[in-house]
């Protein structure tokens, strides 16, 4: 029974039936025109794939290639690109005064943050009188952690900056898991 046909993949081999075809071997060089079946069989001596690179040109290119290695090493690539983030630290500012629905916002904008794999810093800044209440910048700080403990670690925990600002980093949670086998 005859395998379906994906379309995202390139026509190769005996798929290709276009006549004649230029032709790049192996190691990039070209070989130049000739038949589809002319093609095919110096595939076959190599033991490689006849792949359909640029079907849009006239005559359509055609590459000797051994195509599942090409695959592999462009889905290794896709993987490892996937894992190139950089992490970014993200600032949420709050006073001490801010209330509880504004509060929620932040702390929705934060676990996005934390989705996206960076950091997140979140400033409470006091004002005048609001510098004698340290404790309620704390307590906000510490309700916000408890809030976001399900997607995030705290990596430095409340503390004072410069007088008027109190502030605390967190980071989001990595799956290091070991795979059991």
């Amino acid at each position: 029974m005859p395998q379906p046909v994906q379309t995202n993949l390139p026509r190769m081999n005996d798929r290709i039936r276009i006549s004649p075809v230029r032709v790049v071997d192996h190691d990039g060089e070209m070989l130049g025109e000739m038949e589809t079946t002319q093609a095919l069989e110096r595939a076959q001596e190599a033991g490689l794939d006849l792949v359909e690179v640029s079907p849009h040109v006239t005559p359509p290119v055609c590459k000797i290639m051994d195509f599942s290695k090409a695959q592999y090493e462009k889905q290794k690539k896709q993987r490892n690109g996937a894992k190139q983030h950089t992490v970014q630290l993200k600032q949420i500012r709050l006073r001490a005064k801010t209330g509880q629905h504004d509060i929620d916002v932040k702390v929705r904008k934060a676990r996005e943050f934390l989705g996206r794999r960076d950091k997140v810093k979140i400033n409470v800044m006091f004002r005048g009188r609001e510098n004698a209440h340290h404790e309620r910048g704390r307590e906000m700080l510490e309700m916000i952690i408890e809030t976001l403990a399900d997607c995030a670690t705290v990596e430095e925990g409340p503390r004072m900056e410069s007088g008027r600002v109190m502030s605390t980093t967190l980071a989001p949670i990595t799956n290091t898991a070991p795979a059991t086998s």
